[in-house]
């Protein structure tokens, strides 16, 4: 009898530089480290659990300079969201599958540090596993961070997985 997989969740979100369907360079490489690190060759033996939350602005609309002018162009704007969420899963879900480790993928929609611990709480994985993007003390203050979130309150162990410093933008709050 075979034990089960060890569960290891992957916090994935889109980069704030490019569009759908690019990762962020923290959770690319938070996949990347994750799959190296921990996977390694050993790939019966994990599942990974993909975890993207979308944020939704305070009005529910992510296209502000878009004109609505039937309920259908509002039922197209949700789709288009969606579909954005799963052009960024299938990224992942992809590169899983080219190795051969176990995957389960889905989108979330809220604020992604509440919504990360409560999938925790709810999927139970052994590991955490987030992209953190080096930031210092005083742009935590303004930006805040997921990933120190995380490791406050997720009822698992987590691991922050910094970017690597050549691939930090000029702007380091990017991602």
């Amino acid at each position: 009898m075979g034990s089960e997989p060890t569960k290891v969740m992957v916090a994935v979100n889109a980069s704030t530089i490019k569009d759908y369907p690019h990762p962020s360079i923290s959770c690319k490489r938070a996949f990347e480290w994750t799959l190296e690190k921990i996977v390694r060759s050993n790939t019966s033996d994990f599942k990974i659990l993909l975890l993207h939350v979308q944020v939704v602005d305070e009005d529910g609309f992510d296209d502000v300079d878009s004109i609505y002018a039937s309920p259908d162009d509002f039922r197209d704007m949700r789709e288009s969201n969606k579909a954005k969420g799963l052009h960024l899963l299938e990224f992942f879900v992809n590169k899983c599958h080219e190795i051969g480790v176990g995957c389960e993928a889905w989108i979330k929609i809220g604020d992604p540090k509440d919504v990360i611990c409560q999938e925790v709480k709810r999927v139970r994985p052994d590991y955490l596993v987030v992209g953190s993007r080096g930031l210092g003390r005083f742009q935590k203050v303004f930006v805040g961070t997921v990933s120190a979130f995380c490791v406050k309150y997720a009822e698992c162990p987590v691991m922050t997985i910094k970017r690597n410093a050549d691939e930090t933008p000029s702007d380091a709050a990017d991602d």
